[in-house]
């Protein structure tokens, strides 16, 4: 009788993967904390903009993460809401930080539904 062999087989593809959303910038995370701040303080985009020295549509670019602000500008805008480099940059961070830490747990979640 003749004997079966196993011809050798093509590895299977990976699996695709889910499309991971992109991580945010540091200048929407900054222009988000920056207009939380204003509106903390109770301002107006004018108001901070003129202590600031920027214009009012410069702000507004800024908060809305459409320009990358030199760290002249960033320190004028801090400075004008009252709050240090270091005091801004950590909750900038800290709000990346948070990002991220959903993003995982989402990712979890997404990985044991796919188990069940």
């Amino acid at each position: 009788m003749a004997e079966i062999i196993q011809l050798p087989t093509k590895p299977s593809p990976p699996a695709p993967r889910a499309p991971r959303e992109p991580e945010p910038l540091w200048r929407d995370a900054l222009g988000e904390q920056l207009r939380r701040l204003r509106h903390d303080r109770g301002e107006r985009l004018a108001d901070t903009a003129e202590r600031a020295g920027v214009s009012p549509q410069y702000l507004s670019e800024i908060e809305r993460g459409l320009k990358e602000p030199s760290s002249e500008m960033i320190a004028a805008v801090a400075g004008a809401l009252e709050v240090t480099l270091v005091d801004l940059t950590a909750a900038v961070v800290d709000d990346l930080r948070a990002h991220t830490t959903e993003r995982a747990a989402v990712g979890v979640h997404a990985a044991y539904s796919l188990a069940a």
